[in-house]
């Protein structure tokens, strides 16, 4: 790969966010590598977009929520590109079930902190050590030509209390220290970390008719200044600011994408 080229790597990107990420990021000219875990179909579809962008890119599947899937994952997108410039950790899960908290068991708690907090905890780990290892002025480039960064995908529900999931607020609040703590850490190498917090999106997390009309009560009632819907292409958005290397001498901070909704308002 020539010196100026950029490998971005977003996981969970066979749809939704992830996908208007990946596509996002391929219009800028990114080399894209989307991971997926359970639609080779509809990584393949996104693989056809980024490259409908004029971008590069790679399906790769792996399970973040496992050691061997991130090792796998980080291993083939080197053995691929030689490089990881940009990690985008966007693959999460709500639990199977939406219950109250005083029924919600072990099994779903674990496994939704699996793949929302540990996983990318340590994927971001392992990218980080072939970032350490493997900097710009190396590869022949400068490292102020280079923008190298972590961006995770978070949630209003970092900090908004919604008791039928509590193991996904509480995911998504450690997610907000883990992007302080990788800020702290890695800033010596030049490696921005953010987090890019959205509110209410139009994803299949939020598809399902009752959680549907739910919101669409809300939101027309005033939960949001701005009175829609977000879209992928919202936090797609705000995610390709931060990799342009838009605010390099910020790090560790927390983007909204929410409509406003995390203003405290008085009507």
């Amino acid at each position: 790969m020539a010196v100026d080229e950029r490998v971005a790597l977003v996981t969970g990107a066979s749809r939704g966010i992830g996908r208007a990420i990946a596509v996002t990021l391929a219009e800028d000219g990114w080399s894209v590598v989307v991971n997926y875990h359970a639609s080779p179909e509809a990584a393949a579809e996104t693989v056809a977009q980024v490259h409908a962008a004029g971008g590069q890119g790679v399906a790769i599947r792996a399970d973040i929520g496992s050691a061997a899937g991130r090792e796998d994952l980080v291993r083939e997108t080197l053995s691929c590109y030689g490089q990881i410039d940009l990690l985008v950790n966007n693959a999460g899960m709500g639990p199977r079930q939406r219950v109250d908290l005083l029924q919600a068991t072990e099994a779903s708690y674990d496994e939704v902190m699996a793949v929302n907090l540990k996983g990318p905890f340590f994927l971001t780990q392992l990218v980080a050590k072939a970032m350490v290892a493997a900097p710009p002025e190396e590869r022949g480039a400068p490292r102020r030509a280079v923008i190298r960064a972590i961006i995770n995908i978070g949630s209003m529900s970092a900090y908004t209390s919604s008791t039928n999931r509590a193991e996904y607020c509480l995911s998504k609040a450690g997610v907000g220290m883990m992007t302080r703590l990788y800020a702290d850490r890695l800033a010596e190498y030049g490696i921005n970390v953010y987090e890019v917090r959205p509110g209410i999106i139009a994803t299949d997390m939020t598809s399902a008719p009752t959680v549907r009309e739910k919101y669409d009560r809300l939101i027309d009632a005033g939960l949001t200044p701005f009175r829609r819907w977000g879209r992928p292409e919202d936090v797609a958005m705000a995610v390709q600011m931060l990799a342009a290397g838009r605010l390099p001498f910020s790090t560790g901070e927390v983007i909204n994408v929410d409509g406003g909704f995390h203003l405290r308002r008085l009507s």
